[in-house]
């Protein structure tokens, strides 16, 4: 992506809408016939937080976010995607959505640039995922599929289970998604990596 480019999507940033996922989230743990402490205990993680997340309050960090559509027999996606519309064939530069996954914490610096909107109708999920300096994932991320990414601009520091690979501009990775992964920053400017994965089936 140029300057220009990066100019034009950073100014079309979709926020992560922090009552629309709550609300998105409560439907799907009401629809499963869940209490929010047999969510909390299936999913590890605090009643208190996942109840300030339904409320628009707090935000889920995305290892936490993977457990809590596991559980929920759901998708990653649903849980962002603004609108159910007609789907495209053509996404243009700088017309993407670019989410940021933590507006209320700020903690771990990842946006994600949607390539394709999230569909049932696809097999696949794609997305840049770009990490601003000292970014990274917020521990590890394991659930059902395949994982295919390239690393677009900076360097990247990624983990796959007991493994540790230092990649730069030009480097691709495959790996299954069952096993722990998680990925963070370790240039000194903003990097970028197209991704690609099977979303989880159940």
């Amino acid at each position: 992506m140029n300057k220009i480019e990066l100019d034009k999507a950073q100014s079309n940033i979709t926020e992560t809408n922090p009552a629309r996922l709550g609300t998105r989230l409560k439907l799907a743990r009401q629809t499963r016939g869940l209490t929010l402490k047999a969510l909390s205990e299936a999913a590890n993680c605090s009643e208190s937080l996942l109840s300030k997340i339904e409320n628009g309050k707090a935000s889920p960090s995305l290892p936490m976010l993977h457990r809590l559509v596991q559980v929920l027999e759901t998708n990653i996606g649903w849980m962002f995607e603004e609108s159910d519309g007609e789907e495209g064939i053509v996404f243009r530069a700088g017309a993407r959505p670019l989410i940021a996954l933590d507006p209320l914490r700020r903690g771990e610096g990842i946006s994600l640039e949607r390539v394709i909107p999230y569909s049932q109708g696809h097999l696949l999920q794609c997305n840049i995922h770009h990490i601003e300096k000292d970014g990274a994932s917020a521990g590890p991320i394991q659930h059902a599929g395949e994982e295919v990414g390239y690393i677009l601009a900076g360097e990247v520091e990624l983990t796959v289970g007991e493994k540790q690979f230092q990649l730069a501009e030009g480097d691709a990775f495959v790996f299954s998604s069952d096993l722990p992964h998680s990925y963070r920053n370790t240039g000194d400017k903003r990097a970028s990596i197209f991704w690609v994965n099977t979303p989880p089936t159940f």
